[in-house]
């Protein structure tokens, strides 16, 4: 394979730099953030990190105007109007609209441009919106999440199937063992994407676009328990997919 004549650039782009009204949230948080920001330069990466409430949407469209690829990460509920529906649903919390609005445009951008890009948790959900597709506001079952314990412990274990024609399966097997932490899953599918992975009670853990390079996961490859090597081969899967508009 040629190598590209620069190093490939990746957005990482996170909801916000700070949550003082939240700190055990934000330090584990940013700590997943941090280590994919460090495996992604330790595999030749030029990694940058972008916070889209900091920023907004003019602001980090123009900063990742040149990324080789992106990937929008976990954080808090996308606020309902968004995706059509309202508030007031068990377990919702505190909302980031402008970082919504920006990592929206910056998914809608990407599909435009081509630009390869993947969606982790929170970020998976974003790019459903982003093509017209809703979210379950709040998964009743047990399994996705756990609330009586600190935040570094809300991580679950727990098998996915991924369809054996998707990508993902490609990369990662058929069967994957995956960390999640979130109460709200993809419900509509949106417009020209597919759901390629699924948790036991049947919920929607992985999406891919039918033509373009997008994925989503619902689950946290960057967890410090997540099976090994899970986020390096979906970063190595964004990089085939980047040098192949680098070499286009």
């Amino acid at each position: 394979m040629t190598e590209p004549h620069r190093p490939l650039t990746l957005a990482v782009v996170e909801v916000t730099n700070a949550r003082p009204h939240a700190r055990s949230y934000d330090a584990y948080t940013r700590g997943m953030i941090t280590r994919t920001v460090n495996d992604a330069t330790a595999l030749g990466w030029d990694a940058m990190l972008l916070s889209a409430e900091q920023l907004g949407t003019a602001a980090l469209l123009d900063a990742t105007e040149r990324a080789d690829a992106i990937a929008i990460m976990g954080g808090e509920d996308i606020a309902p109007e968004f995706y059509g529906a309202s508030g007031g649903y068990e377990g919702e919390g505190r909302h980031y609209r402008g970082a919504d609005a920006a990592e929206l445009a910056l998914v809608r951008r990407a599909a435009l441009s081509g630009t390869p890009l993947l969606g982790i948790c929170r970020g998976h959900q974003i790019i459903n919106v982003a093509f017209g597709g809703t979210l379950l506001q709040h998964v009743q079952e047990s399994g996705h999440r756990i609330t009586d314990l600190p935040v570094e412990y809300a991580l679950v274990e727990h098998p996915v199937q991924l369809d054996r024609s998707s990508t993902l399966a490609l990369r990662l097997g058929e069967h994957v063992t995956v960390q999640s932490g979130h109460h709200q899953v993809v419900d509509r599918v949106g417009r020209g994407l597919r759901a390629v992975g699924w948790s036991p009670d049947g919920h929607i853990e992985a999406i891919e676009h039918e033509v373009l390079p997008i994925t989503g996961v619902q689950w946290h490859p960057e967890a410090p328990l997540a099976a090994e090597g899970q986020l390096e081969r979906l970063l190595d899967g964004l990089e085939r997919e980047a040098l192949r508009g680098v070499l286009a």
